[in-house]
């Protein structure tokens, strides 16, 4: 008897001791969440999320334009067929929250942008995120650090850069000329190469000096059409290959989000799935005041092509897309979890407005 005690002792033994383990593995686990969970309201206390505007968002805000929601929607139901061009925000697939005419902030008589030469808005735009990355940004230009302390803010400049490369290539080559045989802004030209350079590069010289002087020659540019002395042609030919090039590049963006397997057949990492967000949020948010002022500067050309309110879309789905902030970090869960998966979710906007920029190409090509 003594000895099939003895026997039966371990077993006992064992049961206890693996019980102990998995409270304490479920404790570990409860007390983890609740940890994250404190943590999130903490954020959300000190910085609350109807308030916050996100450091990454440098195009202008709806506080650029005081109109209230009740002026806007007024302005809206006064306006007249033509100005509206029959917009329904429904028939494409998405709830438009802003009801006001696409030519809105345009047509404002009051906004200084509605008295300057077409083109000023547009410059502005493009120049406006990078000097944010170089100038505002804590630590500047990180890309080209030695030592690399970050990498979603870097991979979130190189999405600006590329955003802005593209743009400014198609301003220099195509919308400030009259056609293939005209002659180069040289302002333009020098900032067009200036962008090139590599976003790595610290030395001889810098990648932050070579953009700076970039945003330099672009300022040129504008004051040249302050004063009437260089042209902007906003012509739909001249605007149909800029809205190419915004569409190739959220095409880019787009596979990178949605992509579960890399070129040589390897799983898309979670530190790589990191990078591709940050650099698709950086696209978008270079991308949406160019597309607020191609709104603005190009207004005639889309409101006679009934391509306005396509163009109202895009501008909110890019915004969608550059106002996704993860609170800790990119998450990579299952499509049917309870987590979010960040790829899918900033896919989902990338695609939409990708889906209207292509639209409008159709619409202004006809």
């Amino acid at each position: 008897m003594e000895e099939s005690v003895k026997n039966n002792q371990p077993d006992s033994n064992g049961k206890d001791f693996h019980f102990f383990v998995w409270i304490r593995v479920a404790g570990a686990i409860v007390l983890a969440v609740a940890l994250i969970w404190g943590v999130m309201k903490l954020i959300d206390w000190i910085r609350p999320s109807g308030d916050h505007q996100p450091a990454e968002t440098i195009h202008s805000s709806d506080a650029d334009y005081p109109e209230t929601t009740e002026t806007i929607n007024t302005m809206a139901h006064d306006a007249t067929p033509s100005q509206t061009g029959a917009m329904n925000p429904s028939q494409h697939g998405v709830t438009s929250s802003k009801t006001a005419v696409p030519a809105s902030r345009a047509a404002d008589s009051g906004s200084p942008e509605a008295t300057m030469p077409p083109g000023v808005a547009f410059v502005d735009a493009l120049v406006a995120p990078m000097d944010y990355e170089l100038n505002n940004r804590l630590w500047g230009w990180r890309p080209n650090d030695v030592i690399e302390f970050t990498d979603n803010i870097n991979e979130y400049q190189l999405g600006v850069l590329e955003a802005t490369r593209r743009a400014a290539r198609v301003l220099t080559e195509n919308i400030s000329r009259t056609g293939s045989t005209a002659a180069i802004n040289k302002n333009l030209e020098r900032a067009m190469n200036s962008f090139m350079i590599r976003a790595d590069r610290y030395l001889f010289p810098s990648a932050e000096s070579q953009y700076l002087e970039a945003i330099a020659n672009l300022n040129r540019y504008k004051d040249q059409l302050i004063r009437n002395e260089e042209s902007f042609f906003t012509r739909t030919d001249n605007l149909v290959p800029l809205l190419k090039a915004m569409e190739e590049l959220m095409g880019s963006c787009d596979e990178n989000l949605v992509k579960h397997y890399e070129d040589n057949g390897d799983p898309v990492s979670t530190f790589q799935a990191d990078n591709y967000y940050y650099y698709a949020k950086g696209v978008a948010s270079a991308l949406l005041p160019m597309l607020e002022a191609i709104e603005h500067d190009f207004n005639k050309v889309m409101v006679t092509r009934n391509a306005a309110d396509i163009m109202e879309q895009a501008i909110e789905s890019c915004g969608h897309a550059s106002h996704l902030e993860p609170w800790l970090f990119v998450t990579e869960s299952n499509l049917n979890g309870i987590f979010a998966n960040h790829r899918a979710n900033l896919a989902a906007h990338i695609s939409h407005s990708r889906f209207y920029l292509g639209l409008m190409v159709e619409s202004l090509s006809m």
